[in-house]
């Protein structure tokens, strides 16, 4: 029972710990007494470094806003330039397409002209213009199947935690995917926006332009096979082409539609490479 009085009276509290108590309170009455001032500097001097980087940061920002005005005139005209050299550029490469294409003819008249003098001659001309259309080195006609793609509507692109509007965007892939799927379906040439479709074309991607052969092309995309309509419909629909398609379209609302033509033109493929081999004796 004493020892329990003792605590609770405070008898047991050791002498030194109530000593610096002690100590700690007059010196905390001495600091509110005697510094009032000091402390009013310091709140000054605080208020001061605040303010002071509050303008540093206003200066900053007001410099950097002036540096991207002075940018954008120039940056502009950069990017004009840019545009008319490529404008320029595709203009020649389109002219030079048509004069190719009218040597082209030219020469196909005189080697007809030259293959039509005899018997073997019209053979090897029919081999060859067999030939040259499975090459896709002859322009081609007749009935075919289109399927056209087309980048997603502007304001039907996914927003919020789904997918973002660049997977409403057309991609080399899919166009490949269609391409292989009605060469699957047996078709005997294909186009893609005009561009004759060959054994060894490219069809890529480089930023934002999908490219076949080097060539940019624009939304929306015809992929055109020619052939049977109704075999190709037949072999296409339902396959695995037509398949990830439908669910490119029911997910990110991409364009997607088939249908019939019975006036296909394909033109022939540009720059054609000739290579062979030949085999030497004891090798």
């Amino acid at each position: 029972m004493s020892l329990l009085l003792d605590l609770f009276s405070g008898k047991l509290l050791d002498p030194g710990y109530a000593e610096a108590a002690a100590r700690r309170a007059a010196r905390e009455e001495g600091e509110d007494g005697e510094g009032g001032d000091g402390g009013l500097r310091r709140s000054r001097f605080r208020g001061g470094g605040v303010l002071l980087v509050l303008v540093l940061v206003g200066v900053l920002l007001a410099v950097a806003g002036a540096e991207v005005r002075r940018s954008e005139p120039v940056a502009a005209e950069q990017r004009a330039r840019l545009i008319d050299e490529i404008h320029a550029r595709t203009g020649e490469t389109d002219g030079l397409q048509r004069r190719l294409d009218r040597l082209r003819d030219e020469t196909e008249r005189r080697r007809a002209a030259a293959l039509a003098r005899s018997d073997a001659g019209r053979r090897a001309r029919r081999q060859l213009a067999e030939a040259r259309t499975a090459a896709a080195a002859a322009p081609a006609a007749g009935s075919g199947l289109v399927v056209t793609l087309d980048d997603a509507p502007r304001d039907g692109a996914p927003s919020g935690g789904g997918p973002g509007s660049d997977d409403g965007r057309v991609y080399d892939q899919d166009i490949q995917v269609a391409v292989n799927g009605l060469w699957a379906a047996g078709a005997r040439a294909i186009g893609i926006n005009g561009q004759r479709v060959t054994p060894v074309t490219a069809i890529r991607t480089a930023g934002e332009a999908i490219l076949v052969d080097y060539r940019p092309l624009r939304a929306p995309y015809e992929v055109t096979a020619l052939g049977d309509p109704g075999s190709l419909r037949e072999g296409f629909e339902g396959a695995a082409a037509d398949r990830r398609l439908r669910q490119l379209q029911e997910r990110y609302r991409i364009g997607y539609a088939t249908r019939r033509s019975d006036e296909v033109r394909l033109p022939a493929a540009a720059g054609l490479q000739l290579r062979y081999a030949t085999l030497r004796e004891g090798r």
